[in-house]
């Protein structure tokens, strides 16, 4: 299995089940924020998002927001989320998602990882031995590194 591959690919986190999750043997899920959450750098999340959060904490799965932005940028969103967070992750490298684990005495391999970037949340998914749902963004990017990335992505995807 290549890296940069997921093992389960979704339209969008909405269309994740709780059953999804589960069968994929997740008793955490890492979550990326910008463009799977909500749009890039809002702080507003995406129509759904909240109610599909409760019916999956509903099931027993605890969730984490993973993000490599600031703290000013990922706490009031995640406390809007009412998640726990990891800011500052430096994905795709382990330690935050090795991190966000910890939070709740997780291993790694008990993880899904759900994002919509390759060389961040596929590849540092991939990384820990977790299970990894990608998404397509939801919206475009604003980030002109971002959006070379996208690029290359299209061979990948």
């Amino acid at each position: 299995m290549s890296v940069l591959k997921p093992q389960y690919r979704f339209n969008c986190i909405l269309d994740i089940t709780a059953e999804d999750l589960k069968s994929a043997g997740a008793k955490i899920v890492l979550l990326d924020a910008d463009n799977t959450l909500s749009l890039h750098g809002s702080d507003k999340p995406l129509d759904g998002v909240l109610e599909w959060i409760s019916e999956i904490k509903k099931s027993g799965i605890n969730l984490v927001i993973v993000s490599n932005n600031s703290e000013s940028r990922i706490k009031p969103f995640a406390e809007k989320l009412g998640l726990p967070f990891v800011y500052k992750s430096a994905k795709p490298l382990p330690k935050g998602f090795i991190k966000a684990c910890k939070m709740f005495g997780a291993k790694t391999k008990e993880a899904a990882v759900i994002g919509d970037q390759i060389f961040t949340d596929v590849l540092g998914g991939n990384l820990i031995g977790a299970k990894v749902f990608l998404t397509e963004p939801i919206g475009p990017e604003t980030d002109s590194f971002i959006k070379f990335k996208r690029r290359i992505e299209k061979y990948i995807r």
